[in-house]
């Protein structure tokens, strides 16, 4: 579909949805001829400013691009939510319509009228101050069958999908830059989606990631949003920070007596932006020292595990879900991706998929709250082989 083409469609279609809610809604509501005008005034403008939030990184003007981009997406967390209710509003007036007497549907219809707005206003509030408060420490252990003694209590520190960007910045990064130092891991692990922009726009905000410290270094790999914002020049800045970003190939890590295999593979889509840049965790893997004690990947999306297993990794860090980052979105994330959150098994992989350490689009978190993944390797008893 042409660019073109698509705007007028998704203009159409936002433009219908909105005209939905106010129809459904509006005409129920107490509120009178002035308050109606305010709710169709406040419909109007969250269908201008929501797509204006969206494209507000290509305004050079500031602070005008963050204002639009902190009004759109405040609006379409509330609009997702109000949608949301509105329709099962609908299906809860049309069930009580064949269950009830016609009497006693003016109260159900009135109150539920009053109460989509109202929840999706406490939603959206709630899911706002989850997102922008710092991301709390998650601990995961895994146990691996036949991990060295000397790898036994192994810590990775995980970092996924901060989106620094129009409503994300430097303080955000700097909070969580501390909390991750604090945990003393002995390697870092950033799984992709760390930027929405350019080098240009953001470089002062990601400049904390030059304070990541661990035993073994910090380890990044590309997700998605990497390649949307130029991933070429931002491999080149995170190199120039300090991260060691692994591009389908791995390092191996000297910890005490043993070694570790640490991999990374571009993102799954990477191919779509440059054939040469196709992900591969096999290609991760070659040359790598059979005796190694455990062999992890990390790749930005949780559906590369199957090629991850096949590969012969005994772990998989990954992110990309946010969790669905509020409900009811995170229902619909396994169209997707095979995992949603969470440590799940595959064949002889483990994989650990991350919330995300902070969010995309909507300042909002809902039944799905960010995290900093403290992970730690321990060795797996026989009968849980």
């Amino acid at each position: 579909m042409r660019p073109s083409r698509f705007i007028v469609v998704a203009s159409s279609l936002l433009l219908l949805l909105h005209a939905y809610i106010g129809v459904r809604l509006l005409p129920d509501l107490p509120l009178g001829t002035v308050g109606r005008g305010l709710g169709v005034l406040a419909l109007v403008l969250s269908c201008v400013l929501m797509p204006l939030g969206l494209m507000a990184r290509g305004i050079e003007r500031q602070p005008l691009a963050d204002r639009l981009a902190w009004a759109g997406l405040l609006l379409m967390g509330v609009f997702s939510s109000l949608l949301v209710l509105t329709l099962l509003r609908d299906i809860v007036l049309g069930i009580a319509a064949l269950a009830l007497p016609a009497a006693e549907l003016p109260p159900l219809v009135r109150d539920s009228a009053l109460a989509v707005p109202l929840l999706a206003g406490l939603v959206s509030l709630v899911g706002l101050v989850n997102a922008r408060r710092r991301a709390r420490v998650v601990e995961v252990e895994v146990p691996l069958a036949g991990l060295p003694p000397a790898l036994d209590g192994f810590t990775i520190a995980q970092i996924s999908d901060i989106h620094v960007g129009p409503t994300i910045k430097r303080g955000y990064l700097e909070a969580i830059v501390t909390a991750v130092n604090g945990l003393e891991a002995d390697m870092v692990a950033v799984t992709g989606d760390l930027v929405d922009g350019s080098v240009e726009q953001l470089a002062p905000h990601t400049a904390p990631l030059s304070r990541l410290t661990a035993r073994h270094g910090a380890y990044f790999v590309t997700g998605n949003h990497e390649y949307y914002s130029g991933a070429a020049a931002w491999v080149e800045e995170l190199r120039r920070l300090g991260l060691r970003v692994l591009e389908n190939e791995h390092v191996v890590l000297c910890h005490g007596e043993a070694e570790l295999v640490v991999a990374g593979v571009t993102d799954y889509g990477a191919h779509h932006f440059d054939p040469a840049q196709r992900s591969d965790p096999h290609a991760a893997l070659e040359g790598a020292p059979e005796a190694a004690g455990a062999r992890i990947l990390l790749a930005h999306q949780p559906r590369s595990a199957p090629a991850a297993a096949a590969a012969g990794f005994d772990l998989q860090l990954s992110g990309h879900t946010h969790g669905g980052q509020f409900w009811p979105w995170n229902l619909f994330v396994r169209l997707q991706q095979p995992y949603t959150a969470g440590l799940h098994r595959l064949d002889a992989l483990w994989v650990y998929t991350s919330r995300g350490t902070g969010y995309w689009g909507p300042p909002k978190r809902f039944g799905a709250p960010s995290e900093i993944t403290l992970v730690r390797l321990v060795a797996a008893r026989e009968a849980s082989r």
